[in-house]
């Protein structure tokens, strides 16, 4: 068994940069080795379980929804946090209407049936958007306002999918009872992951552990425990995990950087995990029975249902159409709705079988047209600044609550012009700060009061907590 685990990992990273120069979503990649590996092809693993599907994808998608939190930038959430959340309410309701009644007419589905498979897939997709997200420099807002509302749409999809079932098994008693769960969910998870958040990094600064890494074990266990906290009192978590994520990453802590690296590992882990575990699941000799079905609503989704519900969902909010076109077509399909299309086969539906796997050819066709053309089309809408600079080094200030200092990290822009070619000690730095080195051409240089600043220069600045500001001002202002 571990030889064949061994196998699928190292065949995972092989493939994954196979697929990029192909132009092939990750996503794809995961869920076609899942297959290949399933009952239904080789053999070599065996998964039939949707109720150990369900548990192992909420653990991947906490760890994924947190990473994706503390890499978001507070500035970005206050920037787009109200047309998001519209989005995540509003958008979802609307996509999950008009993929429903149009199914119902064009496929002559029950209309009960119809609207399910509109919820399960109304919401975008968190682990999808985050991973094709990670590397590309797209419009800060747009980015941020997909990015939020792929992380905050769960709860409708999840409540409109399980009011749904209770509808159909005759056990939904009152839709007040389905607005009141909604505005309880949000609402709770949101304070659950605030009071994390801020609780949070005031321990992490305050343990002073032997080693860093244990610094990532610690906030491993905050992950869950918010995760685990939200669904003690039926808040939910996907909300809660994103929350503390974006408090704690945009707050500033001991051995950061580090913490930075194990997450995004342990993110595209997650990642290899529930894509291929999904695609075990799949039995594809069934799939190939709905492609029809699922080419049809694969097209009402992305061509009709999407784009309305962002419409109407931004009308008060000043999107340009170039905008409003990215976030339409960037409404991408991934774990989330292969999970929500367990509910049914868990629940015993009529038509269960029907609804998992419409769901899951409607996922891959949404990960390989639109996941496999987001560059293009952000591209020819003018919002695509190219790919995110990855820093090949790194440098950390371990003794941080005793020091009250932090070691900072800056970028020197071409439109710098006040610092390119300056000497160091030409600038004014405040009186306690220092550069300890800097990243030229991906060569280390030691810096010293001669140095002549360059464009894409990075700086590696330790300055005290209170001289930040100052020092900010200088480098971003000239004079």
């Amino acid at each position: 068994m571990f030889i064949y685990i061994a196998i699928l990992l190292i065949l995972s990273t092989l493939l994954i940069k196979l697929g990029s120069r192909l132009g092939i979503p990750g996503l794809i990649v995961f869920l076609t080795l899942g297959m290949l590996v399933g009952s239904d092809v080789l053999g070599v693993f065996y998964f039939d379980d949707p109720v150990l599907a369900q548990s192992i994808a909420i653990g991947a998608l906490a760890i994924i929804l947190f990473e994706g939190g503390f890499n978001t930038q507070k500035k970005l959430l206050n920037m787009a946090w109200r047309p998001s959340f519209s989005l995540a309410t509003l958008g979802v309701i609307i996509t999950a209407a008009t993929v429903g009644l149009l199914a119902n007419i064009v496929l002559n589905l029950s209309i009960e049936i119809a609207l399910l498979i509109g919820a399960i897939i109304a919401s975008t997709d968190a682990a999808a958007v985050f991973f094709l997200f990670r590397n590309k420099n797209i419009e800060p807002r747009t980015a941020a306002t997909i990015e939020i509302e792929s992380a905050a749409n769960d709860p409708m999809a999840i409540i409109l999918t399980v009011s749904i079932i209770s509808f159909i098994q005759g056990t939904l008693n009152s839709p007040f009872i389905f607005v009141g769960s909604l505005i309880w969910q949000i609402g709770a998870g949101i304070a659950i992951g605030y009071i994390i958040g801020r609780i949070g990094p005031i321990i992490i600064n305050r343990l002073k552990l032997e080693t860093g890494s244990f610094y990532s074990i610690f906030l491993l266990g905050l992950i869950f425990a918010c995760y685990g906290l939200a669904d003690i009192i039926n808040a939910n978590g996907f909300i809660a995990v994103f929350i503390a994520g974006l408090w704690i990453g945009n707050t500033e802590i001991v051995f950061k950087q580090g913490i930075l690296y194990f997450l995004e590992g342990l993110s595209t882990f997650t990642h290899v995990l529930l894509f291929v575990m999904l695609g075990i699941l799949v039995f594809p000799s069934q799939v190939v029975f709905f492609w029809k079905d699922g080419l049809i609503i694969a097209a009402i989704l992305t061509l009709v249902a999407r784009p309305i519900a962002v419409y109407l969902s931004t009308i008060f909010w000043r999107y340009s159409i170039r905008e409003k076109m990215f976030i339409s077509w960037a409404g991408l399909k991934g774990a989330v709705p292969i999970v929500l299309a367990t509910y049914p086969l868990v629940a015993g539906i009529e038509s269960a079988d029907y609804i998992f796997n419409t769901v899951f050819f409607v996922v891959v066709i949404s990960a390989l047209i639109q996941g496999s053309t987001i560059d293009i089309i952000a591209q020819k809408l003018g919002l695509l600044t190219g790919s995110k600079a990855r820093l090949t080094h790194s440098m950390e200030l371990v003794s941080f609550e005793k020091s009250k200092a932090e070691l900072m990290e800056y970028a020197v822009c071409h439109k710098d012009i006040h610092l390119i070619g300056k000497r160091l000690n030409e600038l004014s730095f405040p009186k306690n700060s220092l550069v300890t080195a800097i990243v030229r051409n991906n060569d280390v240089i030691t810096p010293r009061g001669s140095t002549r600043l360059e464009a894409e220069d990075t700086l590696f600045i330790l300055v005290r907590y209170k001289d930040k500001d100052e020092l900010l001002d200088m480098l971003s202002c000239p004079g």
